[in-house]
């Protein structure tokens, strides 16, 4: 797709319960939200969204704490079951039909939330390993939910250089050479980058550690749960490991996608095509 035909966004504010959501939306055809990775805001993943809108409408949002959607006190954190109750609401806000939804790790726990407690909101959820351990036997829960908790504190105690590090071990990223396409849109670390990752560090990673997702209710929900996984990601990580126990979970085909876990921002062209598959897939 020609990038400089791109619609421009029409973009929002939305009053949640504590936090002021800022969201876009663009392009024509069926709604499909996009509720981005890390500390992914509503501009994140611009590559792969300019690869979408010709065939859907795509609503990108800055989850509450990140960039422009702020909240009331940000001293009280966040929980999964909050980030999922404000896309609740902004679903609520755009459209009275079932919409389609990609969830990136995050996004695609936050996803696992709203399949459960809001099914009829989203008739297809493309589950891109989630960052779930509740969805782990209980030995690798809690193995997985100390190595998030070790992060935190290297945080605290050696800054986000060395955050990247950990973060990249636990989930097999590769920040040295990672394959990618080519011409992508670069998204430096800018001052604002930076707060995000701070607050999803500190904040997101206890609410994943701290999540309360009922698993069990993943098999009885009306959402159609599509578990997806990077084609790079090491079998071995935490991510992948969640996305196979979702699928078996839900006696579902895995649908493997270019890249690894951030595949979405390194392989816009190519992910944009595997989830059209995903999303028809029946």
């Amino acid at each position: 797709m020609d990038t400089a035909t791109t619609p421009i966004p029409t973009t929002g504010t939305l009053r949640t319960d504590g936090a002021t959501l800022y969201y876009e939306v663009r392009g024509t055809g069926p709604m499909l939200l996009v509720s981005q990775s890390g500390e992914g805001d509503a501009g994140r993943s611009t590559d792969l969204v300019d690869r979408l809108v010709s065939d859907y409408t795509v609503v990108t949002y800055d989850r509450r704490g990140l960039s422009r959607s702020v909240l009331d006190n940000p001293a009280e954190g966040v929980s999964l079951a909050a980030h999922a109750d404000d896309v609740h609401r902004l679903l609520a806000e755009l459209s009275d039909e079932p919409v389609l939804m990609l969830g990136c790790s995050l996004g695609a726990s936050i996803g696992l939330h709203l399949a459960v407690d809001h099914p009829g909101q989203i008739s297809v959820l493309v589950a891109h390993e989630p960052v779930t351990p509740r969805l782990l036997p209980a030995d690798q829960r809690a193995h997985h939910e100390r190595e998030l908790a070790h992060i935190q504190q290297v945080h605290r105690r050696e800054g986000l250089a060395a955050t990247f590090t950990a973060i990249a071990g636990v989930l097999g990223i590769d920040p040295a050479g990672p394959d990618a396409e080519p011409g992508l849109t670069r998204h430096p670390m800018t001052p604002q980058r930076a707060r995000n990752f701070d607050f999803f560090v500190e904040h997101d990673f206890t609410a994943v550690i701290e999540d309360t997702l009922d698993v069990a209710a993943l098999t009885e929900t009306r959402t159609r749960i599509v578990p997806a996984v990077g084609r790079t990601t090491p079998r071995t990580a935490f991510d992948n490991k969640c996305a196979f126990a979702l699928a078996d979970l839900l006696g579902a085909d895995m649908h493997e996608f270019p890249g690894g876990h951030n595949g979405n921002t390194t392989h816009p062209r190519a992910y944009a095509a595997a989830l059209r598959t995903a999303l028809n897939a029946r």
